[in-house]
This record gives C-alpha cells, sequence and structure tokens, in this order.
C-alpha cells in the first residue's frame, strides 16, 4: 500500500512540475556565423562542476529523471551575449537517479543507450553549437543547432547568464524537447498504435546549470 501511495505521489509532482517546463520549437538547422576563435579568451566549461539533468515518463504510470554529463564545451560572450559557442555531451553517461542499482536502474539506462533509443554506439555524443542569442524579456534566449543521432534541428533555449569576473554561470530554464523530431521513435504514439498505457511522452525536459570560466 505504502509503494502504491509513493507511486501515485510521484506521477503527481511530474505532472504538476510540468506545467512550467516550455516547449522548445525545432526548425530547421540554422546557418553558425561565427565560431570560437580564440580559446583563451573565450570560456571553457567545467564538466565536472556542471550539471545537465533529464525527465521522461510514460502517458500514463512512471516518470524516470536523471542527469547526464557535458564532454567538453566553449563559449564566447560579449556584452551579456553569448556569440558563438560549441557543447558535446557525453551520451553513455546517461545515469538514471531515481531508480537503484538493481531495482530497476541499470535496466533504464541500458535501454535509454540502445539502438531503438539513442543508439550511444553510433551516436556516443550529441551536440549543440550557438548560431545567435539576444535577450527578451529578461531572459537570454541562445539560439543553436541540436544534433542527437544523426538529425540536427534549430532550438531556442531561454537562459539566465550570470558574470563574476573570469567566471560565468549559464542556467536554463526547464524546456521540453521532442525525441521524435531526432529520431527516438520508441514507444512514441505519433509512429505506433495500439500502445495504450504503455505509450511513452514524445517530450523529454532538459535543463543545464554550466560553470565557466576564462
Amino acid at each position: 500500500m505504502k509503494k502504491l501511495f509513493l507511486s501515485i505521489a510521484v506521477v503527481a509532482i511530474a505532472l504538476t512540475s510540468c506545467k512550467g517546463e516550455k516547449k522548445v520549437e525545432t526548425k530547421a538547422e540554422v546557418k553558425v556565423e561565427e565560431k570560437v576563435a580564440d580559446p583563451i579568451a573565450s570560456f571553457n566549461v567545467n564538466v565536472t562542476e556542471s550539471t545537465m539533468t533529464w525527465k521522461g515518463d510514460k502517458k500514463v504510470g512512471d516518470a524516470h529523471n536523471g542527469d547526464i554529463k557535458l564532454q567538453k564545451g566553449i563559449f564566447d560572450v560579449e556584452s551579456g551575449v553569448v556569440k558563438a559557442g560549441e557543447f558535446v555531451i557525453d551520451m553513455n553517461s546517461i545515469n538514471c537517479l531515481d531508480l537503484e542499482a538493481g531495482k530497476g536502474k541499470e535496466k533504464l539506462e541500458g535501454h535509454l543507450k540502445a539502438s531503438d533509443f539513442f543508439d550511444v554506439e553510433k551516436f556516443p555524443t550529441a551536440k549543440f553549437v550557438v548560431a545567435s542569442s539576444e535577450v527578451k524579456d529578461g531572459k537570454l534566449h541562445i539560439t543553436g543547432n541540436l544534433t542527437i543521432k544523426d538529425v540536427t534541428k534549430s532550438i531556442t533555449v531561454p537562459t539566465t547568464l550570470t558574470e563574476n569576473g573570469n567566471d560565468i554561470t549559464l542556467k536554463s530554464d526547464v524546456f521540453n524537447v521532442d525525441r521524435t523530431d531526432f529520431g527516438v521513435q520508441y514507444g512514441s504514439g505519433k509512429f505506433f498504435d495500439n500502445l495504450k498505457d504503455k505509450a511513452i511522452n514524445d517530450l523529454i525536459a532538459f535543463s543545464f546549470d554550466i560553470k565557466a570560466r576564462k
């Protein structure tokens, strides 16, 4: 009975938290006009101190969350906006935080890394390349090309940039990405009939908190 109440509570929390998340619109790949030219003057991401989180759920039932590591990152900042940059995500580092080892954790992580999901053996990294950014409604909206598997789409992510001398923090709002836009179709009601309560939500919620230094 306690397990039943706990499951209901988890789902309720997940559904409540999703209300504040924003679905980013994916568009055709945009041109990247500027590159990071000077690694010495640019901000280099501290991958140990930086965090990136994810959350996904079924249409009915389980919700899971975890984190994933940045492999590397570098970006340029000028007058409070990100002028250029590139962030590489280590897809092999997908980690589930709400399940314990031996109690479903390894199974879920293995499935997310498998060929019918993110296929990390073939596509070990994902990448986000900055094209432009602008301050709007008190947020720094960063537009760039997100590549997952072999698909690249343009997205715009609302963030907050905080400068402190040679240190910078780049923190995003929670935003939703439609995994099917990047060829991840497993368990999607868009592509498979009669899934009923086994259908998996197409949207995956992400957020990042990046620490960087010159």
